[in-house]
């Protein structure tokens, strides 16, 4: 079942410049672990790395999904398959997105593990907001997730969040955008090179 992030009309007319990319938001580190991902082009080159802060205080069982499948080695190589321009970059489909192999089926998975119930808080989606993927269930999330690239409130209350992104922005602005006739859908897309868990503690070592 297709995971997918819903697009107001303004987007869906190709009218993203109203949400165009502007200041970044002022964000602090909090306790939570932070998830490290190092992006890279589709011929494999580095384009640096973004640092996701998850917030185990708005959403402890979605944090402890990503960082169970991170350790797992479960989003090493999997692609960034649908990034709208002034909207968001989704990825973490780890059944089907995985770079090199057959990526068309990519945002219709998920992982092994079931499916998750919704954590929604009063959090708002702002440029940088890390939030998780769903289909029309709200408690269908499970492994894809998405980065806004613009404020996109009128997702608040719809959607987990579960991070924010605190390093790396020209990093995430820079991730290869997609067809908007395509629903965003990218050929050769970016993807994630590798990705890590940076706990507080290891910060502190």
């Amino acid at each position: 079942m297709h995971k997918f992030v819903l697009i107001p009309a303004v987007l869906a007319l190709g009218t993203s410049a109203a949400l165009a990319q502007g200041t970044n938001p002022e964000v602090e580190d909090t306790e939570g672990p932070n998830m490290v991902i190092e992006v890279a082009d589709a011929e494999g080159n580095s384009k640096g790395t973004m640092v996701l802060d998850l917030r185990e205080d708005l959403a402890p069982n979605h944090v402890a999904r990503l960082v169970e499948l991170t350790e797992q080695g479960a989003y090493d190589g999997v692609v960034f398959h649908r990034v709208i321009d002034g909207f968001m970059a989704q990825t973490g489909d780890v059944a089907n997105g995985q770079q090199g192999g057959d990526t068309s089926m990519a945002g219709m998975g998920g992982s092994d593990l079931p499916d998750l119930e919704a954590e929604f808080s009063d959090a708002t989606f702002d440029r940088g907001t890390v939030g998780m993927a769903r289909a029309a269930d709200p408690n269908s999330a499970n492994s894809q997730f998405f980065i806004d690239l613009a404020p996109a409130q009128f997702l608040d209350g719809q959607y987990t969040v579960v991070g924010q992104l605190i390093e790396g922005w020209e990093v995430l602005d820079s991730i290869k955008k997609g067809d908007a006739a395509a629903n965003g859908a990218v050929e050769e897309p970016d993807y994630m090179l590798d990705v890590t868990i940076q706990n507080a503690e290891d910060e502190g070592a």
